[in-house]
Order: C-alpha cells, then structure tokens, then sequence
C-alpha cells in the first residue's frame, strides 16, 4: 500500500501522506465528493478532480498488485522462481511488463518449439546460437531421429529454429525495447478491404490512410477502429520498409540477442531465425498490443469528451422555480402539452394541432392561452425536435399578440426525453399519462432544473458524447455516473422536492434509501430538520455523515439545514454565535461581518482553517449554486430549415456538443452545424474544451452548406468570409485543413486528411445528427 501511495502522489504531485489518508477513507466507504467537501484537513485538500485521479489510479494499481501476486504464485508452484526474475516482477510497473515477464511461464498450447524440445533438439538449438562456427547442416545430421519425427537435417534445423524463436519472442526486456520503438516510430496504416469501396464510401479519407502511431488523435483512431469492426478496412503498423531485408525491428532483434554476420557457418542460419522470429512471432504479437494501447488511449479521450460535455450539461443554468409549459412538438401527432407548477409537479396536459397536416392554429391559440392565464405560466419550454420552429413561430406570433402575458418561450434540447419517457422510471412516476406526454413533462422540468430531470436518463442516452457506442461501456458508465456524482452533490439537493432518481445521487445514498425518503415524505410531510433524516428506514449514522451536508431543508427549523455546512461543523457556527452574540439567522448573508472573521480564530484539533474557511464562506452565501445564471439563445426568423441558410449569415445559437475536432452549434434548423476546431478562433486552438462548452450561447457564420447530405459548416471567427472559406478547402465536402494560426504553431502535427463530411459522418449518432 506504501508503494501505491508514493506512485499516486509522485503523478498527482501531492504528498504521499494526503494519498495514504485518502484511500483510508475510500476503504472506509467515504465518497469522493464528501472526502474533497469535508475532509479536507484529512488529505490535505485534495480537490474532487484529484480525487477522481487518485481513485481511478488506485483501482488499476490494486489490479496489477492483484496480477503481481497471481503470477508470483504461479512461477512458484512451477518452481522456476529465481530471484533474479522476482526482482524484476516486483519493480514491474504496468500490466505489459507483468505479462512480458510471465510470458515464457504463462501455461499455453502444446507449440512447435515444445514439440522441438521434446523431440531432443534443444542442445542443437543452444550449441548453434552459442557458437555460430559451427556448421548447422553437419551438427544438425546427429539429431536426425525418425522415431522422433525428426526425419532429415531439414526437420532438425527446424525445429531448432522453432525453439529459437519461441525463446527470442518471449524475452521481456526485447519485447520492451521493440513496443517503445514501434511506439514511437511506427506509423498507423490504414486500406480498403478488397471490393468494399462503395459499401464503405463514409471511410473513404482512410481507404489508403498513414500517420503516426503515437499522434493519432481519438477521433480518428476510433474511426478506424468502427471501420475495421464493419469490415471495410484493414488497419496495421509499420516501421521501415516492410520488404526490406534489413528491417529496423529485426537489426534491433540481432544487436539484443548478439547476432552478427560475421561469415560464419551458422551466422545466416541465425539471420534467417531472427528474421522469423520478428515477422512470425513478434510483430503479430507487438502490433496487437500496440492496436490494443491505441483503442484504450482513443477510448480514454472519447470519454473524456462526454465527461466533459455531460458534466456542462448537467450544470447549464436552470430556469428556476417558476410555472412552466412543457411542449413536445410534432406534425401528424400535433404539439403535446405539459403543464407543471414551480415544483415541476403536473397541473394538465394535451395537446394541440397548429402545424401541418391540421393547421388548427386558432384552436390551438385558444387552447394554449387558455391554459397560460389559469395557471400562470411563466414560460414555455419548446422541445427542439420536429417541428419544433414551426411550433416556436406559433407560440412566439401567439405571446406577441398577448403581452399582457409576461410570458417567453425558451427552445430546450431534448435530446434523451424520448428514452426517459418509455422508461420504466417515467412509468412509475406517470403511470396513467401516455409516453409522449412524458416527453413534454420532461422538457418542460428540463427547462426548470436540467440537472433534476437529467439524471433519470441513462447518461449514454443524453448524446453529447463523441463514438459513445464505440468504447468501453464499462469505463464509459463508471466516468459518466462519476460526473453526475460530482454534479449532484456540487449544487446540492432539496430534501423536500426532490425525486428518487436525483436523491440517489447524493452522496452516501442509494435508489433503496432514496425511495425511503420520498416514501417518508409522503407519509409524514415536507422535513423539518437534518436530523429527522435519521428517522428514515435505513438510515443509518454512516449514511446521514456521508449525506447530510449536501441534503437541503428548505424553510426548516435550523437555517444551517438549507445549507452546504455539515451538521457535524454545526459547533463550529455555535462557537461564532457565542462570540459575536448574534443569532444565526442574522449572522446569515451578513458579507461585511464574515468577511472579518479570522479562520484561525475558531480552529481547533477537529476543525482546521480550510474546514472553517468554508463554513465563512457559505453562512456568507448559504446553499449558493455553482450554475450560471439563465439565459437563452434567439433563433433567428425565418431560418428554419437548411433551405433557409445562405452562406455568411452570421446566427445565435447553442453549443450541443464539443469533440477533439470542433464543436455542434444547434441554429434552429434541425440539423446541427459543426465550427472546425480551426474556426473556433483567430488564435491557435488546442482543446476546443478550452473556448466553448455545452450549452454555450454563441454567435456563428455560415461558412458552407451541404443541403442534400445534411451539413453545415459554422465559424466563430466572424470575420471569416465563406467565398475564402471554400477556395481554402476548408468546407462541408472539402478536405480538413487547419487555419493559419494552427499552421503556425503546429509544426509536429500530423496532416489533417480526413475531411469535413467524414466527421459528420463518422461522429454522428443518436437523435438529431447530435453525437
């Protein structure tokens, strides 16, 4: 455990001491939002971000101790243990090491080198790798043993060379040597498979595709990874000249294994073994692993990305508690409706006809009036799927010719609201209510709080991701449940309103003890206190430490109980009362007053300055969100579909979706458009994480559009020109090419060769064209 500490903190660059503390806390069932919230004397202050660090390392270095031993015992029991190789398996620091090791001890099929053995070729495999003057044909003639199957000289250098090479191939420190160089060195070649050229026409940038191994980035990577899962193309790495006769890999092989031309009678005998020895057993082997490295490094940054993407989403501004109409646009089926109270609770729902086929727009102007004036609506959450401009022009023309209303309309992404709304969490919550008046239920509550209503949606299912289905699903799940974890317990949850599904994510909490609550709730009424929590049926004193502080009772009994200060540091604010000789209540929101407060002053061996720091800061601004405040995006008139945009139309829209190559801007014309990384700024971009985020409101130009394949390209550098835009190659169906800044100031990047529409084309999934 000492050792897992130190290599923690020496990656983390904290003190090993904060690591050890940290992980005796998450042994103990601590959470990572409780232990960076409330422990922070503990570890030393150890923030959420390297909590999760610390707790993804610390799972993957219990795994390889785990391998470590397995492989100890099993070298031990088959008594070839030296201490020389135990020395070696115990400073092994990654997995491929630990199995480059046990390679030649690893239990395996009966192989062609065994059978050599076995046969009694071994002393004439060593003597020639020993002593290459020897002459192979004439040493070989004494083996030759036909009961054996070892029937001429042939058979018996064979099978030599069979032992060889078995024994070349699982030498742990060559195997090190080739995988970093190939690493470094080896290119990422990519072909078409025979006669698959029109089947695969959207992986066309990759039919004849080479770049650096180590320079791929994941967006390509994984492209060419779903390529090769479809069938279309064949990927592979190379070194050097593949048909050379001095390949670079195999001069490496020789200079390891002291091989040499010298003339000999057995030197190239031994040159033809090594040669084997890399084409046979050690590329196959090496470009596995190295394919291996590259889709876990692709998968990591893809996840990343939704990570990234997700946790914006669930912190976007929420509109607030404020009466709101939820509407899931359609043509056919017409527009449901969703009424909902401040709470989010359901008051009536419907639905109306004012688009096409129908066209009831007076009906439906009076049904929707109506519904505004007898309960107050504030405003109307518009889903932005089908018909959702054309509904947005009903509605806006509709509070226009009503401004006594005081009512707006608010276009809200919807993407997830179909899959909450046939799931079995909406079934349980409106069994009696159809699915689609589920979907306008969850638009409007969207609108209200996102984070409450999105966390009852599979975060895959929420599609700001970039090649989700792609990936591990299992690493996937544990980043994406670790997000909304951390979202959750930053905003904190009102006991009181709150539903199973977001209660669960508090911290401590489960679905179980969740539902108790509510059930609690139902039976008793709203709570009054922190401490009446630990009259709920599985309660426990472990779960109310690990919960409380991010649980809020609104109105309650106790002030502190709508606040991020733990009932456990409730003393310390006793303590501040008793000084100052106020209450509480006073004490609260009074800036000037905390502001003048010495930490120092109150700390004692239980509650340090960071602890106290914070409960200053929040009796200053009690239960503060950490969200921004709402505002929203204007679509502009008249341009609601792909027809309606003409290149360098400057437009407001918002950020659905950010990957490594750019970002989706939602324009309101059902269709997202993509700003190239190169067109994010006038200055070089890296991440494009570091200029726009999920939900952000920006302004774009129409640099190109691609109406019957459905693209579009945007620029946030609103000076850009769509004329220059297209005569650079920049455009929807041009070949990626990276702005003059970027050229600038990436001379080691590989060039951009995949063009804009195979980024469309290989991102997009789910609804909308939205990844």
């Amino acid at each position: 455990m000492s050792a897992i500490a130190n290599r923690i903190a020496q990656e983390l660059n904290v003190q090993p001491t904060q690591v050890s503390a940290a992980i005796a806390l998450l042994d103990e069932g601590a959470t990572v939002p409780f232990i960076s919230r409330y422990r922070k004397e503990v570890t030393g202050g150890l923030d959420d971000t390297q909590m999760r660090d610390l707790e993804s390392r610390l799972a993957y270095l219990r795994e390889l101790e785990d391998r470590r031993a397995t492989i100890l015992n099993s070298i031990r029991e088959q008594e070839k243990l030296t201490p020389e190789l135990e020395r070696d398996i115990l400073a092994a620091d990654s997995k491929n090491r630990l199995e480059d090791l046990y390679l030649p001890y690893k239990p395996k099929r009966r192989t062609k080198g065994q059978i050599a053995l076995e046969a009694g070729l071994g002393p004439l495999a060593d003597t020639l790798f020993d002593d290459p003057s020897q002459d192979p044909a004439v040493l070989a003639a004494d083996f030759i043993n036909a009961e054996q199957g070892v029937a001429d000289i042939k058979a018996a250098l064979d099978g030599a060379k069979y032992i060889l090479m078995e024994r070349f191939s699982e030498d742990a420190n060559l195997l090190a040597k080739l995988r970093n160089y190939l690493w470094e060195n080896g290119q990422l070649s990519a072909k078409v498979m025979t006669g698959k050229e029109q089947e695969g026409a959207k992986f066309r940038d990759y039919f004849e595709h080479s770049e650096p191994l180590k320079t791929t980035p994941s967006h390509r990577a994984l492209a060419m990874f779903r390529g090769r899962n479809e069938a279309i193309l064949a990927l592979s790495i190379t070194a050097g000249d593949e048909d050379s006769t001095s390949h670079p890999c195999e001069v490496m092989v020789a200079e390891h294994l002291g091989i040499k031309d010298q003339g000999r009678p057995a030197d190239g005998w031994l040159k033809e073994v090594v040669r084997w020895t890399w084409r046979i057993k050690l590329y196959t082997h090496l470009e596995t692993d190295l394919l291996g490295s590259l889709r876990e490094r692709a998968d990591a940054a893809a996840i990343d990305v939704f990570a990234r993407n997700l946790k914006d989403l669930l912190l976007a501004a929420p509109a607030g508690p404020r009466p709101t109409i939820g509407l899931d646009p359609g043509l056919r089926t017409g527009v449901k409706i969703a009424v909902l109270d401040a709470t989010g609770q359901v008051l009536d729902h419907g639905a109306i006809f004012p688009n096409q086929p129908q066209n009831k727009i007076a009906e439906s102007a009076a049904v929707l009036l109506s519904m505004i004036k007898t309960h107050n609506i504030e405003l109307i959450a518009i889903g932005n799927g089908t018909a959702s401009r054309e509904t947005e022009r009903f509605v806006k023309d509709l509070l226009k010719a009503h401004p006594e209303l005081n009512c707006a309309s608010v276009m809200v992404n919807e993407s997830g609201a179909s899959i909450y709304s046939a799931s079995e969490y909406a079934a349980k919550e409106f069994p009696d209510l159809d699915v689609t008046i589920r979907g306008a239920i969850s638009i409007g509550r969207r609108l209200q709080d996102p984070l409450a209503e999105l966390v009852k949606i599979d975060p895959k299912s929420i599609g700001v991701g970039q090649y989700q289905h792609d990936v591990s699903q299992t690493a996937l799940s544990r980043s994406l449940e670790a997000v909304v974890e951390d979202c959750v317990n930053a905003v904190g949850v009102d006991v009181n309103t709150a539903s199973p599904a977001l209660l669960s994510r508090v911290s401590g909490l489960n679905l179980s003890i969740s539902a108790n609550i509510v059930d609690y709730r139902n039976q008793h009424g709203a709570f009054k206190s922190r401490e009446q929590l630990l009259s709920v049926s599985r309660f426990g004193a472990k779960t109310f430490e690990q919960a409380a502080g991010f649980l809020r009772i609104m109105g309650g009994d106790n002030p502190l109980d709508a606040s991020a200060v733990h009932p456990e540091s409730y003393s310390v604010v006793e303590k501040i009362v008793n000084r100052c000789g106020r209450e509480v209540h006073n004490l609260i929101g009074d800036s000037r007053f905390l502001k003048s407060l010495n930490a120092a002053d109150y700390a004692d061996e239980r509650f340090g300055i960071p602890t106290i720091s914070d409960i200053i800061q929040e009796l200053d601004k009690p239960g503060r969100d950490p969200r921004p405040d709402f505002k929203t995006a204007e679509f502009k008139d008249g341009v609601e579909k792909i027809s309606d945009l003409e290149a360098d139309m400057i437009l407001e829209g918002v950020v659905t979706n950010v990957t490594n190559f750019g970002a989706f801007v939602d324009i309101g014309v059902h269709q997202d458009g993509l700003v190239h990384i190169s067109a994010l700024s006038n200055t070089f971009v890296k991440d494009p994480h570091t200029v726009v985020k999920a939900g952000d409101i920006v302004k774009v130009k129409v640099m190109e559009v691609d109406a019957q394949r459905k693209r579009i390209a945007l620029s946030m550098r609103l000076e850009d020109k769509a004329s220059e835009h297209q005569a650079e190659g920049r455009g929807g169906s041009n070949r990626e090419r990276p702005s003059k800044a970027q050229r600038n100031h990436s001379t080691s990047q590989p060039a951009q060769n995949a063009t804009m529409a195979a980024l469309f084309a290989q991102a997009k999934q789910g609804k909308g064209g939205r990844l």
